[in-house]
């Protein structure tokens, strides 16, 4: 089992450096993070053993009860799923970034409880670039009022984007969700919006990642294939009533 996950993980930079290359971009450029939804602490650790120590967790349920069996290996953990208000309090204790902050509501109340916990946070602000209803995020034409908004709150670092490109359709819609979110990024850098970063574009799975790279992404979050498929349906990652 190690050996498969470090053998996967060497497949997957490797398409990661073949898309750069096409693209005329430097690898150095883009990080992976392997989302371990489902993946138990063991082969977490595994991963770790190869080298890549930046994981994405969907439920904060999962990001808990991994917490101690992972604490032993330095480690950056990221909250890439839909986050419900009442799961603030948890996940500012067991993340370093959350990716999927998409209204100011959200972002109000995880800004007091930072403030009351005298932390700060970095985030992402997610955005639905297909305009799926099955999908989180704000709406493209109202990102940037919303990182202005949320650009005030002391405790609270932008650092750029993520989406998920569209789950069912064709590499053209594909393609379309991602130069979207690179559109918006440059919109955003363009506006020099005080205390926003935008570097960070966290967009391209493990069956998308060769256009991702195409169209400019610096983050992967790489699942499947490095831990194998998962049989559940896409509303058990994306819908806030879905079992934890």
């Amino acid at each position: 089992m190690e050996t498969m996950i470090k053998e996967n993980i060497q497949r997957i930079t490797a398409r990661i450096t073949a898309a750069c290359k096409k693209a005329g971009r430097n690898p150095q450029e883009l990080q992976l993070l392997l989302a371990t939804k489902t993946v138990e602490p063991a082969r977490i650790l595994q991963a770790f053993a190869a080298g890549c120590t930046l994981i994405g967790e969907n439920k904060v349920q999962e990001l808990r009860d991994k917490y101690e069996a992972l604490a032993a290996v330095p480690h950056t953990a990221h909250f890439i799923g839909h986050l419900q208000s009442n799961k603030i309090k948890e996940v500012v204790q067991y993340a370093q970034c959350i990716q999927s902050v998409d209204n100011l509501d959200l972002a109000a109340k995880l800004e007091h409880r930072l403030a009351q916990e005298d932390k700060s946070m970095d985030i992402l602000i997610q955005v639905n670039t297909s305009a799926e209803e099955s999908k989180f995020g704000c709406k493209p034409e109202e990102t940037e009022s919303l990182v202005r908004a949320v650009s005030c709150f002391p405790h609270i670092a932008i650092r750029g984007f993520m989406t998920i490109g569209a789950l069912s359709a064709g590499e053209d819609k594909t393609r379309e969700c991602f130069r979207c979110l690179k559109q918006i990024q440059k919109r955003i850098i363009a506006a020099a919006i005080p205390s926003v970063s935008a570097d960070i574009l966290s967009m391209g799975m493990s069956g998308d990642l060769e256009i991702a790279v195409e169209e400019g992404s610096t983050m992967l979050r790489i699942g499947s294939a490095v831990f194998g498929e998962r049989h559940y349906p896409d509303s058990y990652y994306w819908n806030e009533n879905s079992p934890v």
